[in-house]
């Protein structure tokens, strides 16, 4: 498999595992560990249990095959989420491409946080809304929405933004009475400490002047030991 604009390791499409359980526990599961309660995110928030997310880490994790995940959008802008199973330097890559380019750009890393330039809660609903029909990639407007969640760089998201991020989990399998902690959960680790100006123009638009950025400065010693074969959040991290 092959993305413009990326040459790090041997690319594989990763749509299918989308539905495999334990999947969104190996995704979402450290962005959970918000610093703030003394219970420890567990796979169960996503209706895993160990044994599934240990199972799919076995698949998202392997240095031979990394998982890529397109989310295009209508008008030829897009999210590229890949894998990024180098041995040492373990991550989840994040690049875009948009409307007339020929190549797709990273953007940003999550590598026990978020370093790079990320969107608004408006620009990532807009991407998870808008799929071109029969692109592709991921089709499915909840997938595509938490596919995109880790760029959330915005302090500030509407009030509907609860409501919505709960549909697109249920709708991936979290269970309804386990969603609203979930959420909150997530939320409040992704909006903490983002900064937005909202003279900055949109990384999808191709502007220059492109700034909703947040650098990491989480403890990365997950990623440098070797194939991490679990989320580190579960393995005990506190987060922050």
């Amino acid at each position: 498999m092959l993305i413009k604009g990326y040459d790090d390791g041997p690319l594989v499409a990763g749509e299918s595992l989308l539905t495999r359980r334990g999947f969104w526990s190996n995704y979402l599961l450290e962005m959970c560990a918000d610093g703030s309660s003394a219970a420890h995110p567990v796979p169960e928030w996503f209706g895993d249990d160990g044994a599934d997310t240990d199972a799919m880490s076995e698949v998202l994790f392997d240095p031979e095959r990394w998982p890529v995940f397109r989310v295009p959008a209508e008008d030829g802008s897009g999210a590229v989420v890949i894998f990024r199973n180098m041995v040492g330097e373990y991550g989840i890559d994040y690049l875009l491409t948009r409307p007339g380019g020929a190549h797709a750009q990273q953007i940003a890393s999550w590598e026990g946080d978020l370093s790079g330039t990320g969107l608004t809660w408006h620009e990532l609903v807009r991407l998870a809304d808008t799929p071109p029909p029969g692109a592709e990639g991921v089709e499915d407007t909840a997938a595509r929405l938490l596919l995109v969640l880790p760029l959330l760089t915005d302090p500030d998201v509407p009030e509907e933004a609860p409501a919505r991020l709960g549909s697109a989990l249920t709708s991936a399998g979290v269970p309804r009475n386990a969603a609203p902690h979930t959420v909150e959960h997530l939320l409040t680790r992704l909006t903490r400490g983002s900064r937005h100006d909202p003279t900055w123009g949109s990384p999808l638009s191709g502007s220059q002047e492109t700034g909703r950025r947040r650098c990491s400065s989480m403890d990365r010693a997950w990623r440098r030991s070797g194939r991490p074969a679990r989320p580190s959040a579960w393995r005990g991290s506190a987060g922050c």
